[in-house]
């Protein structure tokens, strides 16, 4: 049974470990039409959303994005991801919607605007998930119970 004693010059002399490479950026997910498809989920609301570079078009179900959302909350909100990257008037947006009301809808297509453009452009990802747009919004409408006049609503009381 021999024991090794090691000193401090016996270690001098091992060779260090390789540092830990950085995790190298993600590449971006982009189809043979130069465009990166992603999709966004809000409420009952499913849209598919493609972006490629352009002028800054918005398509909604074949229609310009003026006439689909046709109050200004739902533009702004649709926008958004665009807006916090600066990045605004750079892509093109075509998208189909299903489901849910315009409101939800808005919300499904910022959804899947983020991701896409997450993907498109890798290095973005940071910004837009510290934003929260890559986080799908869970909350959904309460069912309704019975007993009750809606989801916790109850019936009018009276002594009479």
């Amino acid at each position: 049974m021999a024991e090794e004693t090691r000193t401090l010059d016996d270690l001098k002399d091992l060779a260090p470990e390789a540092a830990p490479a950085e995790p190298e950026a993600p590449e971006p997910q982009i189809d043979a039409l130069g465009r990166a498809y992603a999709t966004g989920k809000r409420k009952n609301a499913i849209a598919r959303v493609w972006i490629k570079p352009g002028g800054g078009r918005y398509t909604v179900n074949g229609r310009d994005e003026m006439t689909y959302f046709a109050r200004p909350v739902l533009r702004m909100l649709i926008g958004q991801p665009f807006v916090a990257v600066d990045r605004t008037g750079q892509y093109d947006v075509w998208c189909t919607v299903t489901g849910g009301g315009l409101s939800g809808q808005a919300g499904a297509v910022r959804h899947g605007i983020s991701k896409a453009l997450s993907l498109y452009e890798p290095g973005l990802r940071k910004t837009l998930k510290a934003g929260g747009f890559l986080t799908r919004d869970s909350r959904v409408v309460e069912r309704k119970k019975y007993g009750k006049r809606k989801a916790r609503r109850s019936f009018q009381f009276s002594k009479r």
